[in-house]
């Protein structure tokens, strides 16, 4: 019987498939993720699509090595980000300029830092000059939001405010919560291929109580 793929989305269905109708509660376990920080509009900063791409090329890197040398195939994990400002109302105006970001791609325990060692070589060898400085800074990272609040976002990015308002300017008084920990979206969706109106996104806010 072949094994099948590890697949993040599917080992924590409640974490990557939450209802667009309302915000729900939940805890999420400790994971670790291939991660990379920066700063700055994530439309316009060469350093944003520069992280996103050394992400990828080190995160399939470790996929073949895993399936060829430890015998265990994975799927690809979407892209997921962590997004902070020095002033959280920067999320709701949507002044992007004010954002720093950490951009993830969460990794199975059984990888680690001697894995990601051959993967970022390996990766190294293939990359323009461009992405190399990127694929050096890439690291894996241990993630413990605990409990959160999450919502599934159906639609542009852009359009997000209205819903991370509610979040922070209404849920989150009204059951007694505050904020702790980054804002984190994770993306279901490919950008590059989906129309914005069709965009799926977990807005997801680590909380504790106020």
């Amino acid at each position: 019987m072949v094994e099948a793929k590890y697949d993040v989305k599917r080992e924590f269905r409640s974490l990557y498939a939450p209802s667009a109708r309302d915000f729900s509660v939940v805890d999420v376990p400790p994971m670790q993720a291939l991660a990379i920080d920066g700063h700055g509009d994530p439309n316009t900063a060469p350093a944003y699509a520069q992280a996103v791409q050394a992400l990828y090329s080190v995160a399939y890197a470790l996929k073949f090595l895993s399936k060829r040398e430890l015998g265990r195939d994975l799927v690809v994990a979407p892209l997921e980000g962590l997004w902070r400002a020095d002033d959280p109302t920067s999320f709701v105006s949507r002044d992007k300029s004010a954002w720093s970001w950490t951009m993830l791609v969460v990794q199975p325990e059984w990888l680690d830092g001697s894995h990601l060692a051959v993967a970022r070589a390996r990766a190294l060898e293939k990359a323009p000059a461009e992405l190399r400085d990127a694929i050096e800074r890439l690291e894996l990272r241990r993630l413990h939001e605990g409990r959160c609040v999450q919502i599934l976002h159906l639609g542009s990015y852009d359009d997000e405010g209205p819903t991370l308002a509610k979040l922070h300017d209404v849920f989150m008084p009204e059951h007694g919560l505050t904020f702790a920990g980054d804002h984190h979206e994770i993306y279901l969706s490919d950008a590059r291929r989906t129309p914005p109106e069709k965009l799926r996104t977990v807005l997801r806010q680590p909380v504790r109580p106020a």
